[in-house]
């Protein structure tokens, strides 16, 4: 499938949350401190209690959902020349992350996963994350463009949709997936005066005093 030309412009819009963050274990109150998340962005106070409330959460979903959701990724973001893949910047924890941060994603995710797994059984004779990279690449291909995909995939295709909403999002803020875009962000500039041509359109020049005084010119 198509990586870039599509994803980033899906990416970009389906922003919806802007942090990738591992989880941690509860502990007694004694090690809470040394046990606490490391962020390293700012965040409000609140914003901060919730984020630890739920990355110290137990797991939403179950270690074959997760082999699942990790081939998923990586079919939507392989890795390439440019970049690394969805599971490098990982995207699978952004995708836990959300579903608890977000519990409206839990039951069309965890639905949809099934409904993959049911597919691939009736046609592979198991589940998804067992098959073969091509019949997981025939099953994705089935549900992966609404404008082409048969009726009776309808469920999929919504599924797929959010997947890969989830997976652009949480590719595309990571540090890997500015990287990808080229997004500089703010740099520092040095200003070198205002063009001639501007200059001599309005008539002005600048002084011998200020060329000496304010204005470097750089090669």
């Amino acid at each position: 499938m198509n990586r870039r030309e599509s994803l980033k412009i899906l990416g970009i819009g389906a922003i919806s949350a802007g942090v990738i963050a591992e989880g941690c274990k509860p502990s007694d109150k004694k090690d809470a401190k040394t046990n606490d998340p490391e962020f390293t962005y700012d965040r409000a106070k609140e914003e901060l209690e919730r984020e630890k409330q739920l990355l110290a959460q137990d797991k939403f979903f179950t270690k074959e959902e997760m082999a699942t959701i990790t081939i998923l990724v990586d079919i939507i973001i392989p890795k390439d020349e440019v970049s690394g893949s969805a599971t490098d910047a990982k995207v699978p924890d952004f995708i836990e992350f959300i579903v608890k941060d977000m519990p409206s994603h839990q039951v069309p995710m965890r639905g949809g996963l099934r409904w993959l797994d049911m597919q691939c059984l009736s046609r592979y004779g198991k589940a998804f994350r067992e098959c073969d990279a091509k019949q997981q690449i025939e099953m994705v291909d089935l549900i992966a463009y609404p404008n082409k995909a048969k009726f009776e995939m309808s469920q999929g295709v919504a599924f797929f949709n959010r997947m890969r909403n989830l997976t652009a999002s949480g590719f595309y803020t990571s540090e890997i997936g500015v990287a990808d875009i080229g997004y500089a962000g703010n740099t520092p500039n040095q200003w070198n005066g205002v063009p001639d041509e501007v200059l001599k359109q309005y008539g002005l020049s600048y002084t011998e005093k200020e060329l000496k005084e304010c204005v470097k010119f750089d090669s």
